[in-house]
């Protein structure tokens, strides 16, 4: 079971960064536009070929507010996607303290259109992931088993806050919630890796996406632990459509010489336990 835990279908009028920006320089332009239309935006039945092709089962996919960075990726612009193929196919939801008051409300409106999980953005957003305002939102997460996703690690982009992706703030978080269920997006990428990976595994329910992230990478950005008991934390992600290929990505991590147990979780079992996705 292949689960893409981190994708991000963006129509692209609702973009404010300009379409090689926002691709970046490892995307297959030619494969991402495929599955677009002359309108810009996602056509369900090609998106939905193109991750099977693939080879993945279940993916997640990723809505964002973030006026300030990359524009509005609503909700609702994924909600034809999942329509088309609701076993593939779930909805991560986002808030923004800066544009949704109260943040509870609007985590429950999203959740009840079938999110899965909540991402925050606090690099694009502009504000700490332990802003008092998103206590809420974490409430409602925790008391209906959501987990929580934060972006951590800085932000090429233009406008981005990369000081707001220090995982240690999310510490507060998880004193103050201690059920939560929380996912480090990125693994602390960039300069904090080791901290993200030791909040992973100081604690059994924090867990690190490593979307954006090379495979054959990982052993370097994560050299202060045992191998296959950090990637015993790891959730499999690619960050689309910034990435070469989905495929080409697993068959990297396949080559790490991971315990057969672990590359099971870290391809899939692991994001089917902390999102509740169906087998």
């Amino acid at each position: 079971m292949i689960v893409d835990a981190h994708v991000h279908p963006a129509r692209r009028g609702a973009l404010k960064l300009d379409w090689p920006t926002w691709l970046g320089p490892a995307a297959d332009e030619q494969a991402v536009a495929s599955v677009y239309d002359s309108s810009g935006t996602i056509v369900p039945e090609l998106f939905d070929a193109l991750f099977e092709a693939e080879g993945v089962d279940q993916a997640l996919l990723f809505c964002e507010y973030s006026p300030r960075v990359t524009g509005t990726q609503a909700i609702e612009d994924m909600l034809p996607i999942v329509a088309h193929n609701p076993r593939r196919f779930r909805i991560v939801a986002n808030v923004n303290p800066h544009l949704h008051h109260p943040a509870g409300t609007e985590v429950r409106r999203q959740l009840d259109l079938g999110a899965v999980a909540l991402k925050v953005h606090p690099v694009h957003g502009n504000f700490a992931p332990n802003d008092r305002e998103l206590y809420p939102a974490y409430a409602h997460c925790e008391e209906r088993g959501v987990p929580v996703i934060t972006h951590t690690g800085p932000s090429s982009f233009p406008g981005a806050s990369s000081r707001r992706g220090d995982p240690v703030l999310m510490d507060d978080v998880l004193r103050d919630f201690p059920e939560l269920t929380v996912v480090l997006a990125h693994g602390g990428r960039g300069w904090s890796y080791q901290a993200a990976g030791f909040m992973a595994l100081a604690r059994p329910n924090v867990w690190l996406d490593i979307a954006g992230l090379p495979p054959r990478r990982l052993p370097h950005y994560f050299e202060r632990f045992e191998l296959d008991r950090i990637a015993s934390k790891w959730i499999f992600g690619t960050d689309w459509p910034g990435v070469p290929g989905i495929g080409a990505n697993v068959k990297a991590l396949t080559g790490l010489g991971l315990a057969p147990e672990v590359l099971d979780g870290v391809l899939g079992g692991n994001a089917r336990r902390v999102y509740h996705l169906p087998g």
